[in-house]
């Protein structure tokens, strides 16, 4: 009985034309090798999964090829197979992640000077180059640089910035983008229908947003999620399979937070929790999905393009509308923040739960991204209209039987109770200063005056000073006995005094009067504060 082959290994591309998502590269290389412009050296970067080292093997079938069909490998001569079987000594594949050192590089290069003994060329396939030391590197310029005819070197790596710039001057440089969703998807539905998988269009689409790009992870996902279960292969049956909460469910979870329903939230999480889902997953899912509506947000025009595939679901997407971008962008810091601590946490479900917890109540938080967050979701509301005010209720009273007696009915409420009314409010007399003397007066004692009085004056309405000239005095209002006891001192009177009269051009008396304790005084006037400190939330907006 054959063992079973992995799928990523049994449908590996054995020509360019079988890569896909990389014609740009798949194409430079098949002009090359038919119009015999080949390079000594080339270096093939990207992210895993992508086909580096597939083209690689596939460029040293067609390097030694003795039938090659228009750039490709014909895949039938003795030469092909030689070097798909593994048995050409001349075509060596070297591991740089376990062959680092500099003896394992001057052993290369000795051994590269001989001239194939099967094919027509020696061909050198060095996997993680960036893995390889410093001195390796310094070993290995040389060689590279001034290779015998029958020399080909292939270097493949994932972290670009890791290889010397002395190494990428001496090489044909080729860039692996990633692999598009819709690649993989129809890759995914080739294999599956070579393999006799029944495969649902939406479990391909499903697995090719968890490839991220890579086919690679693409089609080894498929195999873990086809052996896991018999039947159609859906989406659901995918989620089910590799353990994450899915589409629907994750914009319900999204839905609660955006409507900061903290209950129906972690009833939801503990729900996905006891069923099998994985922590980090469910909690990625939401970080992409907040980062695609975050994109639907700001890039509506572009979106379709940059969207990874979570927010799909038209009802998910309507989440545009209640969550801002302060939100978003905090949500996003929040949960990447507790992912990166799940590898030191004693308890990642309690920490998952208090990430669900925060992101329903942002107000529990008081770090700048937070009140950032509330504020843009007010502006947000009073910019569409949505932001309402609550209606004020008053207190039914019950009903009183006629046949109760004036002396047991209950005092009825006095009126002084009630806020006191326009003509009966006790006015300050106005101001007979110009428009605009307090800014100036308020400047030009700052510069004469030292902390903390000068801290006093300032230009506000609600600033703990307010100037009044009322006939030939000029009246400093005080909010407090603090601030009157700091301003009521001869030096400053007679700076506020002399910087009263030059403006004036008139002489005037200073004096400093304290309102709370005038308001003390006065019970109307301390009904009239206390009002308005009662009210003050309603009167603000009022205002606004």
């Amino acid at each position: 009985m054959a063992s079973y082959q992995a799928l990523y290994r049994k449908y590996r591309p054995q020509t360019f034309d079988d890569v896909s998502g990389q014609m740009a590269v798949t194409q430079t290389l098949k002009t090359q090798l038919s119009s015999g412009r080949m390079s000594h050296a080339y270096l093939f970067t990207g992210s895993r999964g992508t086909g580096k080292t597939s083209c690689a093997k596939i460029l040293a079938k067609a390097v030694n090829c003795l039938d090659p069909q228009d750039g490709n490998p014909c895949n039938r001569c003795e030469a092909c197979k030689a070097i798909d079987s593994g048995s050409c000594m001349d075509v060596l594949e070297i591991d740089a992640a376990s062959n680092n050192g500099v003896d394992n590089v001057r052993d290369l290069r000795d051994d590269a000077v001989y001239s194939p003994s099967q094919v027509k060329m020696r061909v050198y396939i060095i996997d993680e180059v960036h893995m390889l030391s410093l001195s390796a590197f310094n070993a290995l310029l040389k060689i590279i640089e001034e290779p015998p005819e029958h020399l080909l070197f292939i270097l493949a790596t994932t972290e670009l910035h890791k290889v010397p710039a002395t190494i990428l001057s001496r090489c044909q440089r080729f860039s692996f983008r990633r692999i598009s969703q819709e690649d993989i998807a129809a890759r995914l539905q080739y294999v599956a229908y070579q393999e006799n998988i029944d495969l649902d269009d939406s479990a391909a689409r499903v697995l090719a947003r968890l490839a991220d790009g890579g086919m690679r992870d693409g089609l080894s996902l498929l195999d873990q999620c086809a052996s896991a279960t018999t039947g159609e292969l859906t989406a659901e049956r995918v989620y089910a399979c590799l353990g994450i909460a899915g589409e629907r469910r994750c914009g319900e979870l999204m839905g609660y937070i955006a409507a900061h329903d903290t209950k129906k939230a972690l009833e939801l999480f503990n729900r996905l929790y006891s069923e099998g889902k994985d922590l980090s997953a469910m909690l990625d899912e939401l970080a992409c999905l907040a980062r695609d509506l975050l994109v639907m947000k700001t890039a509506p025009n572009v979106a379709i393009t940059m969207l990874s595939g979570v927010a799909s679901d038209q009802e998910v997407l309507g989440l545009t509308k209640q969550l801002s971008s302060g939100e978003l962008v905090r949500m996003m810091n929040l949960i990447q923040t507790t992912m990166a601590g799940f590898t030191r946490s004693a308890s990642r479900r309690m920490d998952a739960e208090l990430c669900i917890l925060q992101l329903c109540q942002p107000e529990l938080n008081l770090n700048l991204e937070a009140v950032n967050a509330r504020l843009t979701r007010v502006e947000d509301q009073l910019r569409t209209g949505a932001f309402t005010m609550p209606a004020v209720q008053n207190k039914a009273k019950a009903p009183m039987p006629e046949d109760v007696e004036d002396e047991e009915r209950p005092p009825m409420p006095d009126d002084s109770d009630a806020p006191p009314a326009d003509d009966e409010q006790p006015q300050m007399p106005a101001s007979e200063a110009p428009m605009g003397f307090w800014t100036d007066l308020v400047a030009a004692v700052r510069k004469e005056l030292k902390p903390p009085a000068a801290g006093f004056f300032v230009a506000s309405p609600n600033a703990p000073i307010q100037g009044a000239v009322v006939g030939d005095k000029l009246e400093l209002r005080c909010s407090n006995n603090f601030t009157k006891e700091t301003i009521d001192k001869p030096h400053v009177l007679e700076v506020v005094t002399r910087k009263a009269s030059a403006m004036l051009g008139r002489p005037v008396r200073t004096s400093v009067v304290d309102m709370s304790a005038r308001a003390a005084g006065n019970p109307r006037m301390e009904q009239l504060m206390n009002f308005g400190r009662n009210h003050s939330d309603v009167v603000k907006i009022k205002q606004h």
